[in-house]
C-alpha cells in the first residue's frame, strides 16, 4: 500500500560542515531576574562592542557564567578540556580522541547482517570508572522541610565475616537452603558456631558478626518433609552442610564512603548489612525481589479471574550523606487466591466449568495460566503434597488410562483413585493437571488439587485487573505515611534478633530533609492571543485566552469511524467541534474534510485505510492526505499503525464533547504537524543557562522490554532529540528492535560495509544529529542526554559504551567534532517518597495533599559523594506523588546544581500533549513513548485495550539473522512523517 512505503532518507551522508571560526566576542552579563506573578520577567538589551541583541550565532560565543555553569578558563566554544572531568583511570577523556572510552569495551555487536565497529561488552574493570563528583549543593528557590520514607542505621562496629555455604546434595530452592540453614543453627547454636546467630543469603553465602570457632567444618542435618502430612512416619532427607572462611568484610571502607572521604562504597559492607535486615522478615513474610508481602498485613483484595492483591513492603538499605538509611515503602502485588483449582478455573473463565465440557481456547487460557504454579492434593486427608503444573492433558480425565505395571496392565485415572485412595471423581468431563516433566508426567484429577498460598502471578495482568489493583495501591500521602511508620513499628528493628546480634540500630522516625521549590518559568504564547504569556499555577495552566506560538496548517483531512454506536451526525458534530477548537487554539485547519467521514466495522481497518486513502488521492488528484482523524471503540485505543499522521479519538469522548478534551487533541495534532504549543520565555529570551549560549541539543532515550514470559519478542529502544534552537521544545524521534532484554542501545552508533560508497556511517546519535543541523542551520555544540530505564547496577555499563557511541557519531561526522557531553540517568522506579512536613499546612501542599510541583532534593538522602537529586515536577492527581531521581553521571559542561536543577524542572512544563507540567523531563518521557508505541507495530497482536489485530503493518515485520548472534525481529518500515512524531500520539 502506498502509504506504508517509507522512502529512502536522502540525509543518510550529509555531511556537517564546521561554522566559520572568528573571534569569541565577550558578551555582557544578563542580570538575574526574579520572577513573580506580576508579569514575565523584563528582557534586558545585550549588548556586544556597543551593539543591541545581535544575531543567535555571534551573541552567544561566549560562555555564559554564574546562573548554571561554573567559571572556567575555557575561551572556546569548540570541544576542550573540561574543568571538572568525570574520569577514567583518573584521566580526563574530553578532548581526547574518540576511541578513549573503546580500549575499555570488548567484544563485537551486529545489526542487520552488518557488523559493527561499535564495540558491545563490558568494561574489564568498573572501578576505573568515576562518575560525576557533586559540585555543590542548589540555592534556587523557596526553602522547606519534608519529610522522606528513609531511616536512620547506625552502623555497627563489630567485624562482619563471610563463609562459604555448600550443601550436598545440591538445592535449588532457596526456601529448603533456608530450611537447612535453620535446623543447623537451631541444633549447633551452642555446640559449634560459638553462640553466634549467623545471617545466610539462602544460596552460598553465610555472614556473622565475629569469627566463629572453626575456619572450616562440615555439618550433618536431617530435614523432615512437612509436606508428607502431621500423621504417620515423614520422610527425612540428609544434607552435607560445609562452612568454610572466605574474608573478613571491611566496615572502615564504608565509613570513609559515607563520611564524603571515598569515592568508591563496599558493595560487600552493604550486602551483608541488607541480608541481615531482611532475614527476620524472609522467615515472617512471603520475599518477592525486595518486597515482603503477607495476607495478614491488610485483606487480600479481589482483582478478578482467580487474582487477588497481596499488601507488602520494599525494604532497602542505601549508603546516603545522612549515612546508612533504611528505605521502607509500602508496595502491593498480585497473587494467585489459594483457591480449589475447580473454582480457580471458574473465576478465570467467568462460567460455570462443572456442567458442560471446556473448549479449546478455555483449555489453551488455563495451560497458560497454571504453567508453572504449585498445587497441593487434596484427596489424601492431612498429606498436602506439593506438585508443580507442567501442562493440562488433552483428553477429558473419564477418557484417561495409564500403565499400571511392566506388562502394561492399563487402568483408567478415575478407577486409580476410586480403588488407591477412595476418591470419586465427580466431574470427569474436565481434563487432569499435568504435574513432573514430559519424560514422567503424572496426571492429577483437576477437583483433587488446590492451589498453594503465596505465589505471586507474574504475567500480564488485563484492564481490570490493573484498574482493581491501582485502587488498592493508590494511597492519599498521609495515609502512605502512616502505614510506612506503622510497618517500621511493626517489624520492630529493635528487637530483631539479627540486628541486635550484628549491632544494627534503626531509627522509627522519617528522615527529615531541606528541600527546596523551584519556581514554575514562564511560558511564551502567540502575541495575538489575549494572554501572550503564561506563569503557571501549581503545575497547571490551560488554553483560554492563548493561541499556540508557532500553529501548524492541515488542509487536507479525513475522518474514519470504527465504532457502530456513533451516527454519522455524531461524528461530523464532533469533527466540528475540533476544527473549531484547532482554529480558536492558534492553528489553520480547514473546516471539511476531504471525503465525506467514512464509517465502517472495527475489523475492517485495512480495507477501509485502502478506501480512503485511495478516494482522498483521488479527489486531491494525486496531493496525499495531510492528517486522518479515527474514531475508535472504547474497547479499543491501539490501531495505531495507520501509515499516515493520524489522531485516535474514543467513542465516549466523541459522545461527550468536552472542551477541555478537544483543547488537549488540538495540542497533539499541532506537534505532530510540525507546530509549537509553547516555549519558555527563557529560551526565546536566551536567558537558560548552557543552553542558550551556543547551539545546544538535548536527547532522551530508552529502552522498553517484552512482558515477563515473554522470551523470544525484541527489546525496542527509542532516542529523541531536540530539532529547535534556542527553543528546545520539537522533538523528532527514531526507534529500533535490539535483542531480547538489552539494556545498551546497540543503534546509537554503527558503522556497515555498502558496495557502493564502501564504509558508511549510519545510527540514531548520527541521524538526529544532521535533523538537527538541517532544521537549524547549525550543528550543535553542546549534548545534553537524559537517559531512562537505568538500574543502578547497570550505570557503568551503559555509560561506557552510550557515551562512546555518541563521541563516535560526532566524529563520524567531522573530524574532531567533539562537542561536551552531560549524561543524565533518570529514574522513576524507586522507592524514595517525599512528603509534606506537616499534612494540615495547605500552602505546602498541592489538591492531592503531595508537596508541591519544583520540590526539590539534593542533600541527606542523595548519595555521599555523586551529581544526583530528586525532583517532583508535577501536582498529584491521586495516589502519592512519587519524585524522579536524576543522576548525573557524565559532565563536561560543567553544570551547578542549580542550573542542571532548573533546566530539567523548567522542561517539564514544555510537555507539548497537556497543559501540566509532567513527572519526567519531557525528552526522556517522549523517549518511553516512542518505544512503547513502536511495540505495537511490531507485535500487532497484543494490543494496548484488547484490540484486534488488524493494522496494516501487520505482515511488515522481518527476521534478519546477525553472524554469531540470535535473531532479532525488526521493525517494519514506517513512514518518516509517523515514525518522527509517534510519541506525540
Amino acid at each position: 500500500m502506498p502509504m506504508r512505503q517509507m522512502k529512502e532518507s536522502s540525509e543518510q551522508h550529509l555531511v556537517i560542515k564546521p561554522q566559520i571560526q572568528g573571534s569569541v566576542n565577550p558578551v555582557l552579563e544578563v542580570p538575574k531576574t526574579v520572577q513573580s506573578e506580576r508579569g514575565p520577567p523584563r528582557e534586558e538589551p545585550q549588548i556586544t562592542n556597543g551593539e543591541q541583541h545581535p544575531s543567535p550565532l555571534s551573541r552567544n560565543r561566549g560562555r555564559r557564567r554564574g546562573r548554571g555553569g561554573r567559571k572556567s578558563d575555557q575561551g572556546d566554544v569548540v570541544m576542550r578540556p573540561t574543568s571538572r572531568p568525570c574520569t577514567i583511570a583518573d584521566k580526563p577523556i574530553a578532548g581526547h580522541s574518540v576511541e578513549t572510552l573503546s580500549s575499555e569495551i570488548a567484544s563485537v555487536s551486529s545489526d542487520g547482517g552488518h557488523v559493527h565497529e561499535m564495540d558491545m561488552g563490558f568494561p574489564s574493570s568498573s572501578k576505573a570508572l568515576r562518575f560525576a563528583p557533586r559540585p555543590g549543593y542548589g540555592q534556587v528557590g523557596t526553602k522547606c522541610i519534608v519529610k522522606a520514607n528513609h531511616f536512620l542505621a547506625e552502623l555497627p562496629d563489630k567485624d562482619l565475616i563471610q563463609y562459604d555455604v555448600t550443601i550436598t546434595p545440591e538445592v535449588v530452592s532457596k526456601t529448603i537452603n533456608r530450611a537447612i540453614m535453620a535446623e543447623l543453627v537451631k541444633l549447633y547454636r551452642e555446640s559449634g558456631l560459638g553462640m553466634r546467630l549467623p545471617a545466610y543469603d539462602g544460596r552460598k553465602s553465610l555472614y556473622t558478626a565475629g569469627e566463629l570457632p572453626f575456619t572450616a567444618k562440615e555439618f550433618k542435618i536431617k530435614l523432615v518433609d512437612e509436606d508428607d502430612g502431621i500423621s504417620g512416619p515423614k520422610r527425612e532427607r540428609e544434607y552435607n552442610v560445609a562452612i568454610k572462611f572466605v574474608a573478613q568484610v571491611d566496615l572502615h571502607h564504608l565509613g570513609q564512603f559515607l563520611a564524603g572521604k571515598r569515592a568508591d562504597s563496599s558493595q560487600e559492607a552493604l550486602q551483608i548489612l541488607d541480608i541481615v535486615l531482611r532475614e527476620l522478615s524472609t522467615r515472617r513474610y512471603c520475599p518477592v525481589g525486595r518486597s515482603f508481602f503477607s495476607p495478614n498485613i491488610r485483606n487480600p483484595q479481589q482483582l478478578g479471574e482467580g487474582l487477588e492483591s497481596w499488601c507488602g513492603f520494599y525494604q532497602s538499605i542505601r549508603p546516603t550523606q545522612m549515612g546508612l538509611s533504611l528505605n521502607i515503602d509500602m508496595s502491593s502485588a498480585a497473587f494467585i487466591e489459594p483457591l480449589p483449582v475447580v473454582e480457580f478455573i471458574a473465576q478465570l473463565l467467568g462460567k460455570n466449568v462443572l456442567s458442560r465440557p471446556l473448549s479449546d481456547s478455555d483449555c489453551v487460557k488455563i495451560k497458560k495460566t497454571l504453567r508453572g504454579v504449585k498445587v497441593e492434593v487434596t484427596h489424601r486427608g492431612n498429606v498436602r503434597r506439593k506438585y508443580r503444573v507442567s501442562g493440562l492433558t488433552t483428553q477429558p480425565t473419564r477418557e484417561l488410562v495409564f500403565p499400571v505395571d511392566d506388562k502394561s496392565t492399563m487402568k483408567s485415572v478415575v478407577e486409580y483413585f476410586q480403588e488407591m485412595y477412595s476418591f470419586t471423581i465427580q466431574h470427569s468431563h474436565l481434563p487432569c493437571l499435568q504435574v513432573g516433566n514430559d519424560k514422567k508426567a503424572n496426571y492429577l484429577p483437576m477437583e483433587a488439587c488446590k492451589i498453594v498460598e503465596g505465589q505471586r502471578y507474574t504475567k500480564r495482568l488485563n484492564e481490570r485487573q490493573i484498574t482493581a489493583l491501582l485502587k488498592v495501591t493508590c494511597q492519599r500521602p498521609r495515609n502512605r505515611e502512616n502505614d510506612i511508620l506503622q510497618t517500621v513499628q511493626h517489624n520492630s528493628y529493635g528487637q530483631d534478633p539479627y540486628a541486635k546480634e550484628f549491632g544494627i540500630k534503626i531509627s522509627e522516625k522519617l528522615a527529615s530533609v531541606e528541600a527546596r521549590i523551584l519556581p514554575a518559568p514562564w511560558l511564551k504564547y502567540h502575541d495575538t492571543g489575549k494572554e501572550k504569556d503564561c506563569l503557571p499555577h501549581v503545575g497547571q495552566w490551560n488554553m483560554m485566552n492563548k493561541k499556540m506560538i508557532n500553529g501548524s496548517t492541515v488542509s487536507r483531512w479525513a475522518c474514519i469511524n470504527f465504532s457502530r454506536s456513533v451516527q454519522e451526525s455524531v461524528a461530523r458534530g464532533f469533527c466540528n467541534g475540533l476544527a473549531q477548537m484547532c482554529q480558536i487554539s492558534g492553528m489553520e485547519f480547514n473546516p471539511e474534510p476531504v471525503i465525506p467521514i467514512y464509517t465502517t466495522r472495527p475489523e475492517q481497518v485495512e480495507k477501509a485505510l485502502k478506501h480512503v486513502y485511495h478516494a482522498a488521492m483521488n479527489k486531491l488528484k494525486g496531493k496525499e492526505l495531510e492528517l486522518l482523524l479515527v474514531i475508535l471503540p472504547d474497547n479499543n485505543g491501539s490501531l495505531y499503525d495507520l501509515g499516515l499522521i493520524s489522531q485516535c479519538c474514543l467513542t465516549k469522548h466523541v459522545f461527550k464533547i468536552n472542551k477541555q478534551y478537544l483543547a488537549n487533541v488540538a495540542l497533539k495534532i499541532n506537534v505532530k504537524m510540525g507546530g509549537r504549543n509553547t516555549v519558555l520565555l527563557d529560551a526565546i529570551s536566551w536567558r537558560i543557562p548552557l543552553v542558550s549560549d551556543i547551539p545546544t541539543i538535548i536527547f532522551g532515550a530508552d529502552v522498553t522490554h517484552p512482558e515477563n514470559g515473554e522470551d523470544s519478542s525484541p527489546s525496542i529502544a527509542a532516542v529523541v532529540a531536540s530539532q529547535d534552537w534556542p527553543e528546545v521544545s520539537k522533538y523528532a524521534g527514531l526507534v529500533c528492535a535490539q535483542a531480547h532484554r538489552q539494556e545498551l542501545i546497540q543503534d546509537l552508533y554503527k558503522t556497515w560495509h555498502d558496495p557502493v560508497h564502501g564504509t558508511v556511517s549510519g545510527g540514531m546519535i548520527r541521524d538526529l544529529l544532521i535533523s538537527f543541523r538541517k532544521a537549524t542551520g547549525q550543528k550543535p555544540l553542546r549534548i545534553i542526554f537524559y537517559r531512562d530505564g537505568v538500574s543502578e547496577g547497570q550505570f557503568y555499563q551503559v555509560l561506557l559504551y552510550e557515551l562512546d557511541a555518541i563521541r563516535k557519531a560526532c566524529a563520524s561526522l567531522e573530524p574532531n567534532y567533539q562537542p561536551p557531553v552531560t549524561f543524565v540517568v533518570v529514574q522513576k522506579r524507586h522507592h524514595t517518597r517525599l512528603f509534606a512536613n506537616n499534612h494540615r499546612d495547605r500552602s505546602s501542599t498541592d489538591k492531592s495533599g503531595n508537596i508541591l510541583p519544583g520540590t526539590v532534593v539534593d542533600s541527606k538522602i542523595c548519595h555521599p559523594t555523586e551529581f544526583d537529586f530528586y525532583l517532583c515536577s508535577h501536582a498529584g492527581i491521586q495516589g502519592t506523588s512519587r519524585p524522579a531521581h536524576y543522576h548525573v553521571l557524565w559532565d563536561e559542561n560543567n553544570f551547578t546544581a542549580d542550573g542542571i536543577q532548573s533546566l530539567t524542572n523548567n522542561l517539564c512544563y514544555t510537555y507539548a500533549r497537556c497543559t501540566r507540567s509532567v513527572s519526567v523531563v519531557p525528552p526522556a518521557y517522549y523517549a518511553h513513548l516512542a518505544a512503547f508505541r513502536a511495540r505495537f507495530y511490531m507485535e500487532p497482536n497484543v494490543q494496548e485495550k484488547g484490540a484486534s489485530a488488524g493494522s496494516v503493518g501487520q505482515a511488515s515485520t522481518c527476521t534478519i539473522l546477525a553472524t554469531g548472534e540470535p535473531s532479532v525481529r525488526q521493525l517494519p518500515a514506517l513512514k518518516e512523517n509517523v515514525k518522527r512524531v509517534m510519541f506525540y500520539c
